[in-house]
């Protein structure tokens, strides 16, 4: 495989050194995903370790590999905890659009799905995938795609998963409309994505960043985001939640390379460093409208 970034080859030459498993390893998910380690690996665990640093930034997790414990920059379970309650995975086909490292992968397929497919264009985090799979050697199918690709794809997928992406969407009803097509019919997205507080039909558009992410271009109100997904024949089936970003769940660790949200807001203030409104997600179930056909 062909990477853009060459320190990424290096990094699967490392892969392929690590101990070779007979059987895949245990893991359980509580507060993060906890890896049981043979006594094979944990003779390995300096080697492990460092190598699991070689592979910063680690953004999504906690991951507990053995003695090694992955304190990531977002404590994803309690996003996790939050959604789980409301999905049925059973004997499902799913993606998870995004999917960073596989994180919720891991936490979805403890709900029996019939086929677990993650997107991200993301070659870092492809190779952190790859370096928890090796322990892990999961069924799960990773994509070096984002959602633009989905176009393309031919499969379809009873449940999709799309957290933390519309924002950084330029053309985010596009996006929706992409979402929609990937979807049996009445097949259901999972949508996780910043919002404003607003009665009215309107969306923030950050001029040059929001929290210091240049690549957030519209935040939508929930009127907002409802009209979006009509025009992708979106359904809305629930809000699941509505909740501040808070210091606790994103927060800069020594698994990460760059600040963290504590230095992009003024909480004194009320706003972000720019002077805009708090981050704050939304949590929503839609369904795919019947005989929904949408127009890119």
């Amino acid at each position: 495989m062909n990477f853009k970034n060459p320190k990424i080859k290096e990094l699967f030459e490392k892969i392929s050194t690590l101990p070779k498993l007979s059987n895949p390893c245990p893991y359980h998910c509580e507060n993060g995903v906890h890896i049981n380690l043979p006594e094979l690996c944990q003779k390995d665990q300096e080697t492990i370790t460092n190598l699991a640093r070689a592979l910063l930034p680690w953004r999504k997790g906690p991951f507990y590999l053995g003695d090694l414990f992955i304190d990531s920059e977002w404590r994803s379970f309690m996003k996790w905890e939050q959604i789980a309650p409301h999905v049925n995975l059973e004997q499902k086909d799913v993606a998870d659009i995004g999917c960073n490292n596989g994180y919720y992968l891991w936490e979805m397929l403890k709900h029996n799905p019939k086929s677990l497919m993650g997107f991200d264009p993301g070659e870092i985090f492809y190779a952190q995938f790859c370096f928890l799979n090796h322990f892990l050697q999961t069924p799960i199918v990773f994509q070096l795609l984002g959602v633009e690709d989905l176009r393309f794809y031919e499969k379809k997928f009873d449940v999709i998963f799309c957290l933390g992406v519309l924002y950084h969407r330029s053309d985010p009803i596009s996006a929706l409309k992409l979402l929609a097509r990937a979807l049996r019919e009445d097949g259901e997205l999972v949508l996780d994505t910043l919002i404003i507080d607003d009665d009215k039909e309107v969306a923030l558009t950050p001029k040059e960043s929001y929290a210091k992410m240049k690549n957030v271009y519209f935040i939508p109100s929930i009127p907002a985001l409802l009209s979006w997904c009509f025009r992708a024949k979106l359904e809305l089936i629930e809000i699941i939640n509505i909740k501040a970003t808070t210091l606790e769940e994103q927060r800069k660790t020594e698994w990460m390379d760059s600040l963290s949200l504590d230095s992009f807001v003024d909480l004194q203030k009320g706003q972000t460093i720019e002077g805009y409104p708090l981050p704050k997600r939304a949590y929503f179930k839609f369904k795919r409208m019947k005989n929904a056909r949408t127009r890119l």
